[in-house]
This record gives C-alpha cells, sequence and structure tokens, in this order.
C-alpha cells in the first residue's frame, strides 16, 4: 500500500516493541510510503513525523511541518552570568529581546540571533560576563499545550483529541 494510518502504534508494547515499531515505521516512510500517525504520545510523534495536526475540539489549531512550528515559537535562551541582576536590567533594555523572566535561578528571554549577538557584547560592556548562554529548543509537547491552553493557561486540555502525524514523506 501507498497509504497507512496508524492509531496509537505504540500502545500496549514493551520498550522492545515499541523501538521495532518505529523502526517499522520509519523503514517503510523511507520506502516511499504515506504513515498517517495519530497519538497522544508527542515525544513519539516528534521523534517519527515530520509533519503533524494539533486538533482541539475537533478544529484543527496547527497543521504542518513540526520544524516550521518549533521556528514559530521563537528560539527562548537561558542565561547565567557573573551579575545576573545587572544581566536583567540590560536584557530588559534591549528592544529586540523580548518575554524576559528569571526562573529556575536563570534570566529567560526570546530573540533572534542577531539579537543575541547584540546583548552578548551589552553584557560585557556593562561588566556582566556570560557564564552560560544555551538556546532552548520547546518539544512539540510544549508547543502542543501552548496552542491548545494559550499562554494564559485557559482550555480544556482534557478534551485535545491525538496529534495525528505523517511520518517520512
Amino acid at each position: 500500500p501507498k497509504l497507512m494510518l496508524l492509531d496509537e502504534p505504540a500502545t500496549g508494547l514493551d520498550p522492545a516493541g515499541m523501538r521495532d515499531m518505529r523502526l517499522l515505521i520509519r523503514r517503510l516512510a523511507d520506502q516511499g510510503m504515506t504513515i498517517v500517525l495519530s497519538s497522544h504520545l508527542l515525544a513519539e510523534v516528534e521523534e517519527l513525523c515530520n509533519r503533524v495536526a494539533i486538533v482541539q475540539n475537533g478544529q484543527i489549531v496547527y497543521e504542518g511541518e513540526i520544524s516550521a512550528l518549533k521556528r514559530s515559537a521563537g528560539a527562548q535562551y537561558s542565561l547565567h552570568t557573573t551579575d545576573d541582576q545587572r544581566a536583567l536590567s540590560v536584557c530588559e533594555a534591549q528592544p529586540r529581546v523580548e518575554n524576559v523572566h528569571v526562573q529556575q535561578g536563570r534570566i529567560w528571554f526570546t530573540a533572534d540571533e542577531d539579537a543575541v549577538a547584540e546583548l552578548s557584547q551589552a553584557l560585557i560592556e556593562a561588566g556582566a560576563l556570560i557564564r552560560a548562554l544555551a538556546p532552548q529548543t520547546a518539544s512539540l509537547e510544549q508547543l502542543f499545550f501552548s496552542l491548545t491552553e494559550g499562554a494564559n493557561g485557559h482550555g480544556t486540555p482534557e478534551l485535545a483529541e491525538p496529534a495525528a502525524a505523517e511520518a517520512g514523506r
């Protein structure tokens, strides 16, 4: 067949069976078969699939490439410096650095790569030397909750349907 529909293919499988199922799906996709996979296991969807449709209350809230969804979320960064209080002020003053907040002893923000380069220079000039600056990629699960619950935490995740995704082509 040129198309295979799978509904929760890993349900009830032990770890070895799950691995074998993933290998089979990849092999079939590599051979040109289109595979549509419905699953609540978003880590599995993220590992196997290149496209996803996220459905909430019977409506598609996102459909497209997983990589595009991740890009649209913006790059989030974690920052730790020699003077985090000063660094926080510097971050907040940068026009292209957004969503600045402190969490788990780190400064978090979103920005594009050019803005991060400018921020790095501003931090050095302010005397807040960088100890760690790392991009953080959102998981498909985090993006799912963002789309279905929104930034304000509203929504009804218990009504969200499984992600339907296409592996391979």
